[in-house]
């Protein structure tokens, strides 16, 4: 078909259904119109559909709620010192200080499948340097590394997972505060 014929079409459609005053659809072939006016013997071959507008995400990721000093509250898990958070995992994480963060003890974190984008590390009370040989470990792994005093860490994990970032925290308790320490008299 040419381009003017198609245009002719096109123009004489565009003015029957803007211009109609009749009440059955202003396109005249049944496949345009069918769509607009289902007879009771459709049903048969249409489904009805139905749907939730609001309807509560699943899965949204494990997030940590509170920690102390003996340790953390993950999702309702109270977990005693120092631990690893693999998302949908919550282990004990071989680790007293941030001087324990070697090779070996990281070595759960790169070997996760499917592989981690960031690590976030809580050295505890505050930011404190990790080996250099370590970080070049995961950097060789294509591990993004976020190291943090664990109150930071503990929230920089909660925001990456709310992104729904693939992240893993390994996170050592603060010592306790001597502001919080509370005396009888």
């Amino acid at each position: 078909m040419s381009a003017s014929v198609c245009n002719r079409i096109l123009q004489r459609t565009t003015q029957s259904f803007l211009f109609s005053s009749r009440a059955a659809p202003a396109f005249s072939s049944p496949f345009l119109s069918r769509a607009h006016r289902l007879g009771p013997s459709d049903d048969e071959m249409y489904q009805r559909t139905s749907m939730s507008i609001m309807q509560k995400e699943p899965g949204g990721g494990i997030m940590i709620h509170s920690y102390s000093a003996r340790g953390f509250n993950i999702d309702g898990n109270k977990v005693l010192g120092p631990c690893a958070v693999l998302p949908p995992a919550i282990l004990q994480w071989n680790v007293g200080s941030h001087e324990d963060i070697t090779e070996e003890s990281v070595s759960l974190f790169h070997m996760l499948e499917p592989r981690i984008e960031i690590l976030v590390l809580g050295t505890g009370e505050r930011s404190e340097r990790i080996k250099p040989s370590v970080l070049a470990l995961l950097k060789r792994k294509r591990i993004a590394v976020e190291v943090q005093d664990t109150p930071n860490a503990c929230a920089t994990f909660n925001f990456l997972i709310s992104e729904r970032r693939v992240v893993a925290a390994g996170l050592i308790p603060p010592p306790v505060s001597t502001a919080l320490e509370t005396t009888q008299q």
